[in-house]
């Protein structure tokens, strides 16, 4: 086992690098918001889906007005709350914070941040807003939580601006390198001024993957970009399906390890994931290796 574990650890890098090649999403679940098209105050762009480790549900909701649908949702997408559940918040971002067990969210402009109050079946009695006033860098900005730091992360004009939980702004803020590998360096284009280029949607999502932090949707080459957090560099590109939901601005999140892109026309959610790839080396055919989006494990078939 001692002489397995050392091969394991000598190779492992090489096949993590090879795992950093481009990649294929699959379409997963699907969740359908509350009220149709034609009736009254039923919203056009989605603000985000949320999942709930504890309550086992999603929460998904529409952004724009405090009248906009809110719906609970169980884990295989059935509708749960009523359909006359409203957001009560002019919602742009929202996420679970695990520290505090609340559905938490940022709102337009100077609205505040907010926390929803739940019955005991996991349905939203009322929010309490906890951060007053402009909290975040532009008017329409939306929220993504780094939950490990108890930090809300905000995309604006190719940066990422990071708050406390007090709404403060902290000064670690992060260019980010649209496109480039650490590898591949700086481009001798990019401006000393930053900005999110044509052809992104104006949010982001936060995953939480050593390395692959940051998410941004690539609308014009239909794929989610995955940056380090640490550098600001490209360091995974996930291919989304030719019919996948294109949008400039909202529509884009990310939970239970998986990404949502909304469907303005359909008014679902529609949700897509990574599977597992297998590797197998012809230097050591006893191996099988598994690299999934979090992991990279073994499983021994036979004699060294």
């Amino acid at each position: 086992m001692k002489k397995l574990t050392i091969l394991f650890f000598l190779i492992a890098p090489a096949l993590l690098v090879k795992a950093q090649t481009t990649r294929d999403l699959k379409a997963s679940l699907t969740i359908t918001m509350p009220r149709t098209a034609d009736d009254d105050m039923p919203g056009t762009r989605g603000a985000a889906v949320v999942w709930h480790p504890v309550q086992k549900k999603y929460y998904a909701a529409m952004a724009g007005n405090i009248g906009y649908p809110l719906g609970v949702y169980d884990a295989t997408g059935k509708l749960l709350s009523d359909e006359t559940l409203n957001t009560e918040q002019d919602i742009r971002g929202l996420w679970y914070n695990a520290a505090r067990k609340q559905i938490q969210g940022n709102t337009y402009n100077d609205y505040g941040w907010f926390y929803y109050t739940l019955n005991a079946k996991g349905i939203p009695l009322s929010s309490t807003t906890f951060v007053e006033g402009m909290a975040q860098p532009t008017e329409q900005s939306t929220g993504a939580f780094n939950s490990a730091k108890q930090q809300v992360l905000f995309l604006s004009e190719g940066n990422i601006y990071t708050y406390d939980m007090t709404g403060k702004q902290l000064e670690n803020t992060l260019r980010i390198h649209w496109g480039r590998t650490q590898k591949e360096g700086i481009s001798e284009d990019e401006t000393e001024e930053a900005e999110t280029p044509e052809g992104y949607n104006s949010s982001m999502v936060y995953t939480g993957i050593k390395g692959a932090e940051l998410g941004f949707l690539n609308i014009t080459d239909m794929q989610i970009e995955l940056y380090n957090m640490s550098n600001g560099f490209l360091t995974q590109k996930l291919k989304l399906p030719e019919d996948a939901p294109m949008n400039t601005s909202f529509n884009f999140s990310y939970s239970n390890g998986m990404y949502w892109l909304f469907s303005i026309e359909e008014r679902t959610w529609k949700s897509y994931k990574q599977g597992s790839t297998l590797f197998y080396d012809h230097r050591f055919p006893a191996i099988v290796f598994t690299i999934t989006q979090r992991s990279l494990s073994f499983q021994f078939k036979g004699h060294l």
